[in-house]
Parts: structure tokens; sequence; C-alpha cells
């Protein structure tokens, strides 16, 4: 059926679930300088896959020597792809940022199977090559197409956030198919003063053609009208309905994830797209939107441990929560039941994340720490995010590559110290969700503090004195949180051991006056889950019936 224009093939539950979320998604919201509450550009992003270990990758300043080269290796896959010149400087990178206080995230929305890319670069080396390459966001961009255009585009469709101190942008991009190895794309800044995000499904529609600050491809729009995707004036040409496909997936899949953040910090309206997000009627969400506060580093950390509290939406409130409340759905995500085909919701939050962050980038904090990434691992919602700047050397060795692996665990690793303590909670999360976050929060306020502390500290140091302070931060707070929650996650496992919830106070399991343990609580379920019992099949033969007496 046509709705205003586009053609929505809503494909059954199962095929989304399977096509969407089986596929590693993520998410990235994004803030202005002027929507924030420090005047830092601010990007966020959850690398979610099933398959992705959770350290922070780290790559050296350096000079190359002409003919240099530097290989191509897929990010996803780690299969070698090629070589491509070395630049003859590159700078240092740290995660998603470099020296310079660049940031890049990204999300896959996939588009027209048809345009997969067919050329050398995957989007995780586009990233990591131009990080390396470029200082700032305009740079990037001019960086990444550069490079796709000479050597190929090899991935999907894909979305990036790109934000330096000053400004931030969204570059939406997909490649051309079999026939030829580039990519068509386009990108727009975000004004100043609001917030965006993309979370795997293309969200620049229309755009200006003759604009400062919306760039793109040369034959963004003939190329689509070639393929049949488009027959229009060019300014009415829309990106996403002529790249993208706009399928059930898209809509409550991933563009709900967006929505969710847009009705956290606004209230203007925003119920007025949920009419989209749920049956793709009615107008689809703008790019970005106006808060109704500035947001905070803090904000966004916790925005990115969202599972759509207080919504429509909510995953603690529906059946599927079991009688534990809990924020999580097990995959498959689409489940029929008398031919009739459901799905669960995906959040922001999900477990099977191997890293996320929340970038801070500010040119007016010392040259050693204009860029901040919060960074942590494992699922959002359960960990504690740890100050690295843009001037770090090198990963602390809790955060390392080579320390553990998806088939490895390393009790140093912060991956799998994260992981012991999340996974015990997606079992009886309203019981243990406290105890995570008395710790998660004790932790991140005195992380918070202590950065703010460095900044008045380091003053007037040189650089070299800076950034050694701030690699000192880093490594004390990466063993302090994985030290903090291997002892949080014992803690777990004797409280709640065996379906008991045994007492304490401060910290400390109580005794009585002989030393024993005393009576543990018997935390049981949860309401919905007795009423669902009753109103089962079973329902009957366990309701209780006194004896009669004769």
């Amino acid at each position: 059926m046509k709705i205003n224009h586009i053609l929505l093939t809503f494909l059954p539950v199962a095929a989304m679930a399977a096509g969407i979320a089986e596929a590693d998604a993520c998410t990235s919201l994004i803030v202005s300088a002027g929507a924030s509450a420090d005047g830092s550009t601010m990007i966020t992003y959850a690398a979610d896959s099933h398959t992705l270990y959770g350290e922070l990758y780290n790559q050296p300043a350096a000079d190359h020597p002409e003919g240099a080269m530097r290989r191509i290796v897929d990010w996803d896959s780690g299969i070698y792809r090629g070589e491509i010149p070395e630049a003859a400087h590159t700078y240092a990178t740290i995660g998603n940022m470099n020296e310079h206080g660049l940031t890049i995230a990204e999300s896959t929305w996939g588009g027209r199977h048809e345009l997969e890319g067919s050329g050398l670069i995957d989007y995780g080396s586009l990233i990591y090559i131009t990080l390396q390459r470029a200082r700032t966001a305009r740079e990037a961009i001019k960086v990444m197409t550069e490079l796709v255009d000479k050597y190929g585009y090899a991935s999907e469709g894909e979305s990036f956030s790109i934000a330096d101190p000053d400004e931030v942008w969204i570059m939406e991009m997909i490649g051309k198919g079999k026939t030829d190895k580039g990519a068509v794309w386009v990108a727009r800044r975000v004004p100043d003063g609001y917030i965006s995000g993309h979370a795997n499904h293309s969200r620049i529609h229309t755009f200006p053609l003759k604009d400062a600050e919306t760039l793109y491809s040369p034959d963004v729009i003939d190329f689509a009208r070639s393929q049949g995707y488009f027959k229009g004036k060019d300014k009415d040409f829309d990106f996403s309905r002529a790249y993208a496909i706009t399928d059930a997936g898209a809509l409550r899949g991933c563009d709900a994830r967006v929505w969710s953040y847009y009705n956290r910090f606004t209230d203007k309206g925003v119920d007025n797209y949920l009419p989209w997000i749920l049956e793709g009627r009615g107008e689809p969400m703008p790019l970005w939107v106006m808060p109704t506060r500035k947001l905070s580093d803090n904000d966004l950390k916790w925005m990115m441990r969202d599972h759509f509290e207080d919504t429509p939406l909510d995953m603690t409130k529906d059946i599927g929560a079991g009688p534990f409340d809990v924020p999580y759905r097990w995959r498959p995500m689409g489940f029929t039941v008398d031919s009739v085909e459901y799905t669960h919701e995906r959040a922001i939050a999900t477990q099977q994340t191997g890293f996320s962050f929340v970038a801070s980038m500010n040119d007016k904090r010392p040259e050693a720490m204009k860029g901040i990434l919060w960074f942590g691992v494992d699922d959002a919602n359960t960990c504690a995010y740890v100050p690295v700047f843009n001037s770090t050397l090198r990963p602390p060795h809790q955060l390392a590559q080579g320390n553990g692996d998806m088939y490895n665990i390393s009790w140093d690793a912060m991956f799998w110290v994260n992981n012991y303590v999340a996974n015990q909670a997606y079992n009886r999360y309203s019981q243990m969700i406290p105890d995570i976050r008395r710790v998660q929060k004790g932790l991140e306020d005195s992380m918070e503090k202590d950065v703010a502390d460095a900044q008045k500290q380091i003053e007037g140091m040189s650089y070299a004195e800076a950034q050694a302070k701030l690699g000192k931060l880093t490594d004390h707070w990466a063993a302090t949180v994985t030290k903090d929650y291997k002892n949080l996650g014992d803690y777990l496992l004797v409280k709640f051991l065996d379906g008991n919830i045994k007492r304490d106070k401060d910290g400390q399991f109580m005794r009585n006056e002989a030393g024993l343990p005393v009576q543990p609580e018997f935390g049981g379920y949860n309401q919905r889950y007795f009423e669902s019992i009753a109103r089962s099949k079973d329902g009957e033969r366990l309701r209780v019936i006194e004896p009669q007496t004769k």
C-alpha cells in the first residue's frame, strides 16, 4: 500500500526477526553543541553483535615511508580484503575517537539488497582509516567519500555519526551493486540546538540541494532514477525512500529506538509518530528535533540503557517480561501462535552489545581531554562507563585487545566481569537490578567527579604532563571497575542463591547471635506471573480447594 508516496513492504514478522534482529544492529544518538549542557558535541554508539568481543581498539600515530601499504581487513568477518596506499602520517586513535577528538559511530540498515557494495573498503575499515587521516568532521566526510570513490565500497546501507568539537553530521551511504564498485551518499549537519539519531534504518529523507550544511554525491539522484527507484523532480528526491527498505522491521525494530530518544527529551508531539512506528501510518519522524532541555553526557549514558520504560512499548510490562520484569528477549525476536505472527520489541539496550560509548567533544577543555570517550563493554544497561581521552596512548589492560575473547574467559577483562553480573540479572532482573544500580551509580558518580577534578588540575600543564595524568586516571578506573564488578558478581551469586534473597546490612550478610546465617527472604514472583498461571489451562489444577469435612 502507498503511504505518502512510499511503498511499504511490510514483511512478515518472522522474516523481520530473521533479517533485522538477528543481524548486527547498532544505535547512535546525536547531540549538537547547542543542545548540550556544557556546549559539547556528543554522539553515542552501541556496537551490538552476537559475536563481537568488547575491547578498546588502538592505533598509535605513525609516519609511513613512500610506498607503504595498509591492509584492509573486514571488520565484521576478519577476512583480508586487500591493500591501499598508506597515508604519509596517520593520527593516533583510541576506540572510535582520534587524538583530535574526531569521533565516528555507525548503524547498518542494509537497504536494497541488489546494491550491496562490491568494492574494497567495508564500513568498519572506512571508520578506522578515516580516524587515522582526518582532523574534523567535514574532513572526515571528504576522506570517507574519496576512499569509496577510489577503492569502492564493500558494505550495505550505512548511517554514520561524525563529530568533532564544533560540528556533528549524519551521513548515509549505500553501494551501487555488482557493476559499479562506488557508492551514493548524502550528509547533513545537525543544526545547533537539535538532537538526532539513527538505529539501523535510513533517516535522511528529502534534503536541500543547495546548502553549505548538506553534502551529497553528484549522482545520488541520477543513479536512483537509472535504477527505477525514483521518478520526479530533484527537489522531491527522498534518499531513504529511494534506497532503504521501509518494512515492519525498519520501523518497529529500528526507528522505534530513535522515537524513544525523542520521547525522553521532548514533549512536542512525539506520540504523533507512534502510528508510523507501529503500523507505518502517517509521517516519518523528523531527522532532528529540539529537546526541551539541554542534555549532559550522563543523560546519554542513561538513554543508552533504555528499554522503552514508561512508554507504550515498555518491555518490563508485557507478559514477555516474566515473573521478574525482565526487559530482555532472547533471539529470535519473532514468533507464531495459531498462524498469527508476533514480535518482541527491540530496545536501545540489549544483551548482545560488544561495546558502547558516550563521546563528548569540546575544545574549551584542555587539549589532552577535548575528547572524552565514556567507554563500556557488554550490555549498556549494566555496564559502568570508564573515561578514556583523546590523548590516551594505549588501552588499559582490562580493556586491551587480546585479554580474553568470546570463547575464553579472563577474570581481569572488563567484558567478562560485566557479563558475569548481567547474565545473573537477566534471570531475576527486578530483584538484582537495585544492587547493580547501587554499584554502577557509585562508580560513575566517582568517575565523573574525578574527570571534573582532573580538568582543573591539568590546566597549565604541558600536553605530555596532562596526557600522563589522564592515562593514569583511565588505568585506575578500568582496574577499579573490573575489580568491583567481579566482587558484585560474587555478591549477587551469594545473595540470590537458590531463589532466596539473603539479608544484608551495610554490604555485609547478616548472622544471628550464634554466627549462623539468618533466615533469608523469599522473593517469589510478581503478580502478573500468578495471574497468568491462574488464567492458564493449569489454573484449575493448581487452585487450592479446602477439603470438605464431615
